[in-house]
């Protein structure tokens, strides 16, 4: 069975689920306590993150665009990637923006230092951080907003990586609480389109020990 080695919460191994899961691609989910640093795991990926695909012909992909790639280009039924050249490129940059500035901007100060920084053995959240993650979250969703209100979906008129990117990390912030949706209605009516997928079931389903999610977060309706 093919394996995806992963984290509940992740939004890099979610957007990979996501994928997998509009392709239709069967997989198998196997969590992966990245802070133990298995050596089984290390042969895998000697950077020791998350996540990480396990082909059943033993091929081994790691890093979470890297994986979305080789699914698009490997399993061409049902593109995310984009179809023409002009598409494909506003799909990366927008999957960029998502796992380059808003995980630097947002996710690494709120996720991170109230959810993992824990289980790496790394102190107690940081303040200073907490503040600026929330700082910068409200321009975030005043631009994804503007993409909801004027595209179809985020990069155009298919659902594209682009969207699974975006929601993934929607997602992870939305289990731990960190998301007012009164904010925006634009991005709100996208994101319940994309939670409604049945992509998405599993995703919602997740429950982390010792975390509730709020009672929103997995009504398709809010």
């Amino acid at each position: 069975m093919r394996i995806l080695h992963h984290l509940p919460l992740s939004p890099a191994c979610r957007k990979v689920r996501l994928a997998l899961h509009e392709k239709r691609i069967p997989f198998e989910l196997r969590a992966e306590r990245i802070w133990e640093r298995r050596e089984e795991f290390l042969a895998m990926n000697p950077a020791g993150t998350v996540p990480v695909l396990e082909e059943e012909n033993g091929l081994v992909v790691a890093d979470s665009y890297a994986i979305c790639e080789y699914l698009d280009e490997a399993y061409p039924d049902t593109p995310l990637l984009g179809r023409t050249h002009a598409e494909r490129a506003e799909v990366r940059r927008l999957v960029a923006w998502f796992d380059d500035k808003f995980t630097r901007e947002v996710t690494r100060n709120l996720y991170f230092e109230k959810q993992l920084k824990r289980q790496l053995g790394r102190g107690n959240p940081d303040a200073g951080a907490l503040r600026a993650g929330y700082a910068n979250l409200r321009p975030h969703i005043e631009y994804l907003g503007w993409l909801a209100e004027t595209r179809a979906w985020l990069a155009g008129n298919q659902l594209s990586l682009a969207d699974l990117a975006a929601a993934a990390h929607l997602s992870c912030l939305d289990y731990i609480g960190d998301i007012d949706w009164s904010l925006n209605d634009a991005m709100k009516d996208w994101y319940a389109r994309v939670k409604s997928r049945p992509a998405f079931r599993p995703i919602l389903a997740d429950r982390v020990s010792g975390l509730t999610p709020p009672a929103h977060y997995a009504d398709l309706d809010f």
